[in-house]
């Protein structure tokens, strides 16, 4: 995930800690460059998009996240934040911390419990000896171990081998079987072209890693290294693939310009947030660090623009959360857009007599969505655009919407009676 501009949160640690660190990614620049609009879109059928769907799949740990059934439960967090600024964070609808510098001690955990949020970190004595009640509810294992790894004498060497992640989660299950391990990967889970994993790489890792973790994450940020927005979608559709039904998917998504001049905006957000519920995240994570032109470990909260935005997708989000939760239907919708060039990603859901569907356009470019619902939705005589305060006709079950380069429409089908 890193390149010469130092988006790696690795080189966040370098930076805040001026020591070095454990692990790390070579810093190079990505072999991508141009001619992304016609590349193929990820190749998840229509029908098997928002992933397979466990109910209540935080339950089976007693002190994780989410210990008892709450369909309006859904993930959304931070990655490395001071404890101090929890309330801020969830103004903006932020309900989970991942990773405390250099802890997790017993006054990040005090102060992390004052407020009410919960945090994953990693496993030392001072979180196995915390009460049930407290507000740690999972581990974190070594970061992106599938980057290239700092030689001690200099240069990179090759990532971790999968054996040591997969020994280290037996240690950290068998130290505490009530709370989930947590796994971040880098951008080598979507990124071909990405040459920071080193020497002797292979995608075949990737199966290995995975079973180093209760619930597995990647990270790429498209907008601050130059690359399409559609690799958020390739790398969960990997993820689902390599994890099957018995391991739970995040994902990170980029809020800031991390090092260089690309800064990601409200647009371009939504619709990488978007692309990753689609494509089967059951957790949202944000990366809010910013390295230069200054340096700003919480530049989102400094960003009035995107916070705004941050915080509007994440009301979203939870006020959908049971609508999110709910098994995807297969074949329940059709949709063809006026350009083949620029296809248009869905995922439907049903609740309570209403049918959902969550549609992202998958390339920066405008196209018109020709849909066609099936089942009980196909009677409705007009579609409620979500958070657009505007309807869309249907007729004999059929109806057309514009988008926009990388656009978002979610559409309430009310069921006739």
């Amino acid at each position: 995930m890193a390149d010469d501009r130092g988006t790696s949160r690795r080189r966040f640690l370098t930076l805040a800690a001026g020591t070095a660190i454990a692990s790390g990614v070579a810093p190079v620049a990505s072999a991508r460059t141009a001619g992304m609009a016609g590349a193929p879109t990820s190749p998840t059928s229509p029908t098997e998009r928002g992933g397979p769907m466990a109910p209540d799949p935080y339950a089976r740990w007693e002190n994780g996240p989410c210990p008892r059934p709450d369909p309006a439960y859904f993930p959304i967090g931070v990655w490395l934040q001071d404890p101090a600024l929890a309330p801020q964070y969830q103004q903006a609808g932020i309900n989970l911390y991942v990773g405390l510098w250099q802890g997790p001690t017993e006054e990040q955990l005090t102060t992390l419990a004052g407020y009410g949020m919960s945090v994953l970190a990693d496993q030392n004595d001072v979180g196995l000896g915390r009460e049930a009640a407290g507000p740690l509810v999972g581990w974190t294992q070594m970061d992106e171990p599938d980057n290239a790894q700092p030689l001690p004498g200099g240069g990179y060497g090759p990532p971790v081998d999968p054996a040591v992640i997969a020994d280290r989660y037996h240690r950290m299950v068998s130290a505490d079987r009530t709370r989930p391990v947590l796994l971040n990967l880098g951008r080598g889970v979507a990124d071909d072209d990405w040459i920071g994993r080193g020497p002797d790489a292979s995608l075949d890792d990737y199966p290995k890693y995975v079973g180093g973790a209760d619930i597995v994450s990647f990270d790429v940020y498209p907008v601050a290294d130059g690359l399409p927005l559609w690799l958020v979608a390739k790398g969960l559709d990997r993820l689902r693939a390599w994890c099957g039904r018995d391991k739970i998917i995040w994902n990170f998504v980029e809020t800031t310009n991390i090092s260089g001049n690309n800064q990601v905006t409200p647009h371009q957000f939504r619709a990488e947030v978007w692309m990753s519920l689609i494509h089967g995240s059951r957790g949202i994570l944000y990366f809010v660090h910013r390295f230069a032109p200054e340096f700003d470990a919480a530049r989102l909260l400094h960003d009035p623009q995107m916070l705004a935005a941050v915080t509007a997708t994440n009301a979203l989000i939870h006020r959908l959360a049971p609508v999110l939760n709910r098994p995807s239907l297969p074949g329940a919708v059709e949709v063809t857009g006026s350009d083949a060039a620029v296809p248009i990603d869905t995922m439907v859901k049903r609740l309570t007599g209403v049918t959902y569907v969550f549609a992202v356009a998958m390339r920066d470019a405008s196209t018109v969505g020709h849909f066609v619902l099936g089942g009980a939705a196909a009677g409705a005589s007009r579609v409620e655009v979500v958070a657009e305060d505007r309807t869309v006709a249907v007729s004999r079950g059929r109806f057309s919407d514009a988008f926009d380069g990388y656009g978002v429409h979610i559409y309430r089908i009310v069921h006739p009676r």
